[in-house]
């Protein structure tokens, strides 16, 4: 295997025998051929796509595909190869449809195909289905970081279609950039490629927070309990904010309460899901604390995206997993997709939940959150006013990813030691290394605005380019704004291609910049992008607050 995909990849190199985050070689190297074969379906459904036929089913499979080789989604590799037998099915039926309009000499990844395990098993062990095929080092890095990219934007794309919520152009760009990887391009061919990722991951992220916002309402400034009551419960984690709504609706007037867990936790200040008196907040923190806060939790727990790690042996809440959408783990129950026009059957979970004592209680008290865009832009008039004023120095931009390393404690410092004068704006996980310390606020606006999950990024950047257009600025730039990016997978990824598309420059990235980058392809992103390492606390917040 070779993994470099994650910020905690071994010796930020690669993982070649294991992956840090768990993953097992077998699997890495069937996620690896799954990408493949997407990458063969692309061949086919570019040609479609020019042609004006853009197959919606071919690049659902490619999304739901790429979102299931995100880092800690899929474990179970049983699942992961019935995925890339029908991802077989999918590109025959794409062929079929381009005719004699694909000819030539093909790449292997659009014409190979096995049926049975053990030749899908060999083919996945193969060093050609790797990105370490391509022996060019700077050809490599700007594949890897195009198809990371991707893999966040098909993420996104996956949530908005699961609400209904579908581009076409978002679709094509995938299967587009997939397939310019079979090819030999330019470096700057490459790039341009790069830099359209951002584009369509600002699209992407856009549809989504559309899709949220018009089936769950604006995101309201909310206080989120996070203790416990004494009804059974379930915790529900990850991104999906439809498995939510169904689940909330099957579980009303149960007697079971339902919790939020890691990026879940902005599910709590949408308007829809209020009106549930059994939907009680949140309980702990971000995923990769979920070995001591699902055992704790004592009722079931649903994932219905990422970030799900394997279970420690002495753990013993396998029997009250469950899974859904993308996600699987070995011995996990999986909650099937829901029938078209119906909704997922919850009712095993509720079953289980009955069975269990209520929640252990870890820790009281509130957090307040839902700051995205149009809450913020609602109180535009008393932000503006406190920058004026100079009540607001600065805003530093916080957003991201949480991780294991004990470096991350970098992101709880710099918190704990920004003047008072300052505001952090955040989205994603990476707020649970700051989202309970008692900051104050400035004027009554908290010193901690938290837009949401990872893809609520978008509301940060809506909520720049409206305060550049009050100011009268030309440049995004000119804000008093600092950017101090925490990132782990690839959702954060796309969000960071996101920001350069828009033009933010000036970005620091950590706590280590991504191993996939080569030196030329990281000094192109410093030279255009003046993008940098995180440092020292003392010393990065000193630069921040001078603008630098």
């Amino acid at each position: 295997m070779f993994c470099f995909q994650c910020q905690e990849t071994a010796k930020n190199q690669g993982c070649t025998i294991k992956g840090v985050c768990g993953k097992p070689e077998e699997t890495a190297n069937l996620q690896d051929l799954l990408i493949y074969v997407c990458k063969g379906i692309s061949v086919y459904g570019t040609k479609l796509d020019e042609q004006g036929a853009l197959d919606k089913n071919a690049a659902r499979f490619v999304c739901k595909a790429l979102f299931s080789t995100i880092t800690n989604v899929a474990w179970d590799d049983n699942v992961i190869i019935d995925r890339i037998r029908e991802g077989f099915k999918v590109r025959d039926s794409v062929r079929e449809r381009c005719g004699t309009a694909v000819s030539g000499t093909l790449p292997d990844c659009a014409v190979w195909v096995a049926t049975d395990r053990e030749a899908i098993v060999v083919k996945a062990m193969s060093d050609e289905i790797r990105i370490t095929a391509a022996r060019n080092e700077d050809v490599r890095s700007l594949r890897e970081l195009l198809i990371i990219g991707c893999k966040g934007i098909a993420a996104y794309a996956d949530h908005a279609a699961v609400l209904g919520y579908e581009r076409d152009n978002i679709y094509g760009f995938l299967m587009e950039a997939l397939a310019s990887t079979t090819k030999d391009l330019s470096t700057d061919e490459m790039i341009s490629m790069v830099m359209k990722a951002g584009e369509m991951a600002v699209n992407t992220m856009a549809l989504l927070d559309e899709a949220n916002t018009t089936t769950y309402g604006n995101p309201e400034i909310t206080e989120v309990n996070i203790g416990v009551r004494n009804n059974p419960g379930i915790l529900i984690s990850g991104h999906d904010l439809k498995d939510m709504e169904e689940l909330l609706m099957q579980t009303k007037g149960t007697g079971v309460d339902v919790y939020t867990h890691g990026e879940m936790l902005p599910a709590n200040y949408y308007p829809e899901f209020k009106k549930y008196d059994h939907f009680v907040g949140n309980y702990g923190g971000s995923w990769w604390h979920q070995n001591e806060e699902f055992q704790s939790f004592n009722g079931p727990i649903v994932l219905t995206t990422n970030c799900l790690i394997p279970i420690k042996k002495d753990n013993t809440y396998l029997d009250r997993l469950f899974t859904t959408g993308v996600v699987n783990y070995p011995g996990a129950k999986h909650i099937e997709d829901r029938p078209e026009g119906g909704r997922k059957d919850f009712s095993r979970v509720i079953a289980r939940a009955k069975t269990c004592n209520s929640p252990e209680e870890i820790e009281s008290g509130k957090i307040v959150g839902g700051f995205a865009h149009n809450q913020v832009l609602a109180l535009a008039d008393k932000v503006i006013k406190a920058v004026k004023s100079g009540a607001i120095k600065r805003f530093v931009v916080m957003a991201g990813c949480d991780g294991r390393q004990k470096t991350r404690s970098y992101f709880t410092e710099v918190a704990e030691n920004l003047p008072g004068d300052t505001v952090i704006l955040t989205a994603g996980c990476a707020k649970y290394r700051y989202n309970k310390l008692a900051l104050g606020d400035i004027g009554g606006i908290p010193r901690i605005l938290d837009a949401g999950q990872c893809n609520d990024s978008y509301s940060l950047a809506v909520i720049a380019l409206k305060l550049k257009e009050a100011f009268g600025l030309k440049d995004i730039n000119e804000l008093p704004i600092s950017y101090d990016i925490a990132w782990y997978e690839q959702k954060a990824v796309a969000v960071l291609l996101a920001l350069l598309f828009l033009g933010v420059k000036g970005i620091r990235l950590g706590p280590t910049l991504p191993a996939f980058l080569s030196t030329n392809v990281a000094g192109v992103l410093v030279e255009k992008f003046n993008i940098k390492p995180v440092g020292g606390v003392q010393e990065d917040i000193a630069a921040m607050m001078k603008g630098e």
